[in-house]
């Protein structure tokens, strides 16, 4: 568990695009008030739409050109000083969409969260929805993980499922997963922010006072009206 006792939970953004979900995380801690700060949101493309978009909300925002590096490795470094200024208590990557180095996991382990979209380790890498309906199955869904050297696997924080639909298209299921990710990422940040989220030794990952970490199809977390949610 990542101590943030004596103040807010220091949290720096990693985009690619628009950023949808980090627009997400952004207006629920402001809307709820929580304790967690969004230090910066950083970018490995200077025109990512979500940068504006951050920048307009007051947030800092920063641009490391994964182009202006010869290897995945001098880039990394290059990231990791500038996410290192904000001493943040994790890394949120919120559709960024590079490859990140064993070296750079290692220096963020147990604080690097990712969120992909399938139910791993079912579909790991891109194009998950494409592979959802090539295989024929009926329950797609997210999942909030912690990144570990191995791509796209690492301790499971939560998932979400929607259903597949006969008339689907990878954009239609994508569309419909995408208010599930939402949803699910801004939970998951109120658990982060309240300091509930910790890995045990075996790397299991617990969030005190939650019962089920399973995210319907409207988003709604199982059992959230539970005791367990009080």
């Amino acid at each position: 568990m990542v101590n943030h006792q004596n103040g807010a939970c220091r949290l720096v953004i990693l985009i690619s695009g628009r950023g949808s979900n980090m627009q997400t995380i952004v207006d629920t801690i402001a809307r709820e008030n929580l304790p967690a700060q969004v230090c910066a949101v950083v970018s490995n493309r200077a025109d990512a739409a979500g940068l504006e978009w951050a920048a307009d909300r007051g947030i800092e925002t920063r641009t490391v050109p994964h182009r202006d590096y010869a290897s995945r490795q001098d880039f990394d470094a290059a990231l990791a000083a500038v996410i290192d200024e904000y001493q943040p208590n994790y890394v949120l990557l919120a559709g960024f969409m590079r490859v990140l180095t064993p070296g750079f996991v290692e220096r963020y382990e147990g604080r690097l969260i990712n969120i992909h979209p399938s139910l791993l380790p079912s579909f790991p890498g891109l194009h998950t929805h494409q592979q959802a309906l090539v295989d024929g199955v009926q329950w797609h869904g997210c999942t909030i993980h912690f990144v570990t050297a191995k791509l796209d696997h690492g301790p499971i924080v939560a998932q979400g499922i929607v259903p597949v639909l006969e008339t689907d298209d990878p954009d239609a299921l994508a569309a419909r997963l995408l208010t599930v990710e939402h949803r699910m990422y801004a939970q998951v940040v109120r658990w982060l922010a309240e300091g509930r989220v910790s890995l045990d030794d075996d790397q299991r990952v617990r969030v005190a006072g939650v019962a089920t970490r399973a995210f319907l199809p409207d988003g709604a977390l199982l059992g959230q009206h539970s005791k367990e949610q009080a």
